[in-house]
């Protein structure tokens, strides 16, 4: 008979959170690193605009998810396991989680609950293990990485709430080549849909019965830091990132769009780096106070960011607002 970690390896699952990292290989680093206790955390700290899937299977699949983490605490041969928890996520759904942990409380497995306001900050998995230790959330050097200097310094698997809702899955023999799609902005049907992941973007929205029949243009991946994408490359592009697919009307103004962007990266910013903590707050500062666009000023604070902050929420601007610029506005700076 298999043992899982081969199951996972055949099923060639990776991680949902955006960086789709092979799990067996993040399993396999964190068994090998020393150090003990290990620490298994679930992150369901979602933040980000346009995602919101976690909320949808934490609702769900809560079996599934402590499944998924007792699985991984096994296979380390740990007993302790954290969720790190948008606080209004645990509020929704404590009901349904709680008397599932008891029961794996009573056969000795300890789970510890840390819950933060929503943040995107709060979701990348150094800041999350900050949080979670009382320290200022932001994002450590890395390396090390978690899988060798984790939680309290000891080894530790980080998966999201997806991935180990997969993990479940494939253990039951019932894993699908799925994902969990956000679907938002200009449709008929928002919401979260498990489709095939090999789907390109038109696909998604002509089988969700949300394809528009309007001038449009959607942002894959997230909803600040995705790839904006027209029509035409929809019919070719499949999804990326975090799974989110939000559509615009191509009468939309970049305006609009623009001060959405900054104005989420200003508030987000941990404040630890100069390019990010100054670069999103003077661009949000100069498309606020503008009507019209300075385009020049624009990308050059863009590609100082993208060149120089410390983690991926200041070096993620780059791609948003170029791929707008290339794509839609066909504009070249």
């Amino acid at each position: 008979m298999k043992n899982l970690i081969t199951k996972i390896k055949e099923a060639k699952l990776v991680g949902r959170g955006g960086a789709c990292f092979p799990t067996a290989t993040k399993w396999e680093m964190v068994k090998k690193a020393k150090g003990n206790p290990k620490y298994v955390i679930c992150n369901a700290s979602e933040g980000e605009m346009g995602v919101f899937k976690d909320l949808y299977i934490l609702s769900k699949y809560p079996a599934e998810i402590v499944k998924g983490m007792v699985l991984a605490m096994n296979y380390l041969k740990t007993k302790e396991a954290y969720f790190n928890f948008n606080s209004s996520y645990y509020k929704q759904t404590k009901h349904k989680l709680n008397p599932i942990l008891k029961k794996f409380e009573k056969k000795g497995y300890k789970f510890t609950i840390y819950k933060e306001s929503p943040s995107y900050i709060g979701g990348e998995e150094t800041a999350l293990l900050n949080a979670i230790e009382g320290k200022r959330i932001e994002p450590r050097i890395k390396p090390p990485f978690p899988s060798d200097v984790g939680l309290f310094q000891k080894p530790t698997l980080v998966h999201n709430v997806e991935t180990l809702f997969n993990i479940a899955k494939v253990a039951e023999g019932k894993f699908k080549p799925n994902r969990f799609y956000c679907l938002d902005g200009k449709i008929k049907n928002p919401g979260v849909y498990y489709l095939a992941d090999n789907l390109t973007i038109y696909q998604i929205l002509e089988q969700t019965k949300n394809l528009p029949k309007y001038g449009w243009f959607a942002q894959i991946g997230g909803g600040a830091s995705g790839l904006v994408i027209n029509a035409t490359q929809a019919k070719l592009q499949k999804m990326t990132g975090a799974g989110s697919l939000e559509v615009h009307s191509t009468k939309k103004k970049p305006r609009a769009l623009l001060l959405e962007w900054f104005k989420f990266y200003a508030k987000e910013s941990c404040g630890k780096c100069t390019p990010c903590r100054e670069g999103s707050y003077q661009l949000y500062q100069l498309v606020k106070k503008n009507k019209q666009i300075p385009w020049k000023k624009i990308m050059d604070i863009v590609d100082v960011m993208g060149k120089t902050s410390f983690c991926a929420l200041g070096k993620s601007i780059v791609v948003p607002v170029k791929s707008y610029l290339t794509n839609i506005l066909k504009k070249k700076i």
